[in-house]
This record gives C-alpha cells, sequence and structure tokens, in this order.
C-alpha cells in the first residue's frame, strides 16, 4: 500500500467532525502498521486502503480504549502528526451513539452532563417511590409492605422494554451504515467468545494494557471489566428466576439465603460492586486525553451509578428484617428505575454496540 504519511502531517480543521480526524490518523496508522499486533482495531484497519464514515465507526466501536497504542506511537505530540487514536476514535464511538439512538439530543444532554443528570433522576424517582410508599397498601408482605407488587411490576415493565426497544432500533441503523451482511451462527459464536473473554483490553500484551499510566501494564481494567459483567449477567439471571419463582411458583420476595435468586444475585453483586469501585479509581487516575473528555462525567455517572445499584442491593440484603429496609429498598429500586430509564443514552449502550462490532468483525475476517 502506497500512502504518503507526510502528506497527512497536518491534523484535521479543528472545526471539522470527529469522524474526519479519526480518518486522517488511520490513514497514518494504516501506513506506519507498528500497532498490528494490538487489539482487533489493527487488523481490521489493515484490511482497507481507505476509510468511509462506516468504515471509522466500525473501527471506533471495535476499540476497547485500553491506550497501548498511543504510548507505542512514535507520531504523538510533539510530533508534527499529533496522533492521539485512542481520543480520535472514542469521540467517534460517542457520537455514534448520539446519532443512531433516538432522541440524539437527549444522548448528546446525558452524555455532557452525566453526573448532575443521573444524581437527579435517581434522587427524583427515590422520591416517586417515597410517595408510593406512603399510599402502600395494606395488605402487602415482606417487600410488597414497602411498595405494592402491581406498582413494581408496572413501573419496571416500561422502564425495560423502552430503552431495549430505542437500542435495537439503534443497532439497525448502525449495522445498515457499517455495511453488515447477514449474521450466522459463526459470526455470533465467535464475537460473544471475544466478548466473553474482553481479550481486546489486555492491549495485545499478556501483561495487559497501559491504560492508568506508560510505564505500567496492568489487567486491572479487564479483570474489572470480568467482575462487572459476570456479575451483572448474574444478577439479570437472579432477577429472571424470581419472576419465575413468583409467577410460575407463587414464591413471593424477599428469598433466604439457600434459594437461586439468592444464590445468583449475592455473588452478582458483589461482583459488581467490586469490580465497579475499581473501575472508578482507574477511571479517575487515567489520563482524560486519551478519551472523549467532554463525555467523561456522563461516563463516570454511568459508572457510580452502576455501582450504587449492585452496592445498595447488597446492603437491602443485609438489612432484610430490620427497619432500614424501607429506605433502602426505596433507594435502591430509584437506582434501577433510573439506569433503565438512561440505559440508551449513558455508556452502558456501548455492550451493544461493542457486540455488533465484534459481530461485523467476525463477518470481515471470515471473508
Amino acid at each position: 500500500m502506497q500512502i504518503d504519511i507526510f502528506a497527512l502531517a497536518n491534523p484535521g480543521d479543528p472545526q471539522g467532525t470527529a469522524t474526519q480526524e479519526a480518518r486522517r490518523q488511520l490513514d497514518i496508522c494504516n501506513a506506519c502498521r507498528y500497532c498490528e499486533g494490538y487489539c482487533s482495531v489493527f487488523p481490521a484497519m489493515t484490511l482497507s486502503r481507505a476509510f468511509s464514515d462506516g468504515d471509522v465507526t466500525q473501527l471506533a466501536n471495535l476499540c476497547h480504549n485500553c491506550r497501548g497504542c498511543y504510548y507505542a506511537c512514535q507520531y504523538t505530540e510533539p510530533h508534527e502528526f499529533k496522533l492521539n487514536l485512542p481520543r480520535a476514535l472514542a469521540e467517534v464511538r460517542v457520537e455514534s451513539w448520539e446519532k443512531f439512538i433516538w432522541p440524539s439530543g437527549l444522548a448528546h444532554l446525558f452524555q455532557k452532563s452525566g453526573v448532575s443528570l443521573a444524581g437527579a433522576l435517581a434522587t427524583g424517582i427515590a422520591l416517586l417511590f417515597a410517595v408510593a410508599y406512603a399510599m402502600r397498601p395494606e395488605s402487602g408482605q415482606g417487600f410488597y409492605a414497602v411498595l405494592s407488587h402491581t406498582l413494581m411490576a408496572t413501573l419496571f415493565s416500561v422502564a425495560s422494554l423502552l430503552p431495549l426497544v430505542l437500542v435495537s432500533v439503534g443497532l439497525w441503523r448502525y449495522w445498515r451504515y457499517v455495511g453488515g451482511d447477514r449474521i450466522t451462527l459463526q459470526h455470533l459464536r465467535d464475537a460473544l467468545v471475544d466478548a466473553g473473554k474482553l481479550k481486546n483490553l489486555s492491549g495485545g500484551s499478556a501483561k495487559g494494557c497501559n491504560y492508568e499510566k506508560q510505564d505500567r501494564f496492568t489487567m486491572a481494567r479487564r479483570w474489572a471489566h470480568h467482575g462487572v459483567m459476570w456479575g451483572f449477567l448474574l444478577c439479570f439471571a437472579s432477577t429472571a428466576s424470581a419472576t419465575v419463582l413468583h409467577y410460575v411458583m407463587g414464591m413471593e420476595a424477599p428469598y433466604p439465603l439457600i434459594s437461586v435468586p439468592k444464590l445468583l444475585g449475592v455473588p452478582g453483586g458483589v461482583l459488581m460492586t467490586l469490580g465497579g469501585i475499581v473501575l472508578i479509581g482507574l477511571k479517575v487516575r487515567a489520563e482524560k486525553s486519551l478519551g472523549a473528555p467532554a463525555v467523561w462525567g456522563g461516563e463516570m455517572a454511568f459508572v457510580l451509578l452502576l455501582t450504587a445499584i449492585a452496592a445498595s442491593g447488597i446492603a437491602l440484603y443485609c438489612a432484610t428484617g430490620t427497619a432500614a429496609v424501607r429506605p433502602l429498598l426505596i433507594g435502591h429500586l430509584g437506582a434501577i428505575l433510573a439506569f433503565y430509564l438512561t440505559l440508551p443514552f449513558t455508556k452502558m449502550v456501548h455492550m451493544f454496540f461493542r457486540l455488533a462490532a465484534l459481530v461485523r468483525d467476525a463477518q470481515t475476517r471470515a471473508r
């Protein structure tokens, strides 16, 4: 491939789009190829001679922002090329979520003011639950003595289904934009194995990635993501099993420790809490300029909210049978409802888009 990288020396126009700047940097990286052994972005990048907007968007969502390529690059500032590929791809990635998830204006607002919006939303919902508690039915048992089953079932059914519809439509728009083909079971299997192992968070090295600082290789971010991901899945399975127990077997919450919901939910909550705490610490120490600085608050709000949900769930279990159940349940359910309602507009949506990018990458490699 013949590319004159010196013709690409000048950074893109500051008024240009994130996609234009990412394309400029990808062209230089594609000519250099020093980082070809790193994450999935670089093998995928080398398959193209030129990058369409869809190609740039696909590579951006394939990137896990481990930042190893930045610290290995000889063309970062003060070099005239001024490469910062992790940031360029992070900004395209955020733009793609805002573009494909409707309504885009709401996504942009949350990403820019995430901590304040998440806090206000969670507080407002908790107050709503507090009012609902004041109007609770006298016949309720267990958790339903705090809030009626009808209220909880109605609110959470609507709050969980609507975001999934918005995310599904956004994924369909993304798939068309990046030129996705018909999905086979092999494509899906390869993507799920990749996602399950989180191998791209190793930064192309058995020692880990450089997320915290240049001279430190660590697997901390990878293991923390594992904790949050598998903890979340365990908690989801716990909720599903509790639904079966309630509607099929007539067994109402709260459940004892030796029960399927608790055997799944307690370890899941602990994993999510510990993983979330580590991710918060890593994010505070990491260099903001290697991500998308403008949405740092929104990303931190997402991690804080997810960690608060897990921690309050564990606290709620420990408080079973005490007077602390009422305020803890109201706060816990308020945080969960806030999480559901904001899911399409927070970094949580990266889970869906990254899986779609991995499926698309599996298709490309199978050709």
